[in-house]
């Protein structure tokens, strides 16, 4: 059960690093989301962001390997997860690379879901 929790935080920790390469500039977070990002003060919050999600993805990836983290690593992500997933739904008419951060969200939640089932089993068995 430790090895598929640490598994599915490791795939949660790659989906959240992937937009650290953002951070570059505007033409990666062009490639990224499928946006023009030629307005310095949205480049700033967008970079900004890449940073962030750097930082949630490395909390994931240490987390994957400290089993006293993983509970509040499992929560951080849902949140993550749950609210991006809750404004996309409610936005209609995002562009394919949007889609893509969706669907990786979506994978995001199911690796998150089996992380807490297995810990919620691991904790039911102690």
């Amino acid at each position: 059960m430790r090895l598929l929790i640490s598994a599915m935080l490791l795939i949660v920790a790659v989906i959240h690093l992937l937009p650290l390469q953002g951070v570059l500039g505007p033409e990666r977070l062009s490639a990224l989301y499928g946006l023009e990002i030629a307005e310095p003060n949205l480049a700033i919050l967008m970079r900004h962001r890449a940073i962030l999600f750097g930082l949630l993805g490395l909390f994931f990836l240490v987390a994957a390997f400290r089993p006293e983290l993983q509970f509040g690593a499992i929560v951080v992500g849902f949140a993550s997860v749950l609210s991006f997933l809750w404004i996309a739904w409610s936005v209609d008419g995002y562009n394919a690379q949007v889609r893509r951060v969706v669907v990786a969200d979506e994978v995001a939640m199911a690796c998150l879901v089996v992380a807490a089932g297995a810990l919620w089993y691991l904790r039911r068995q102690a």
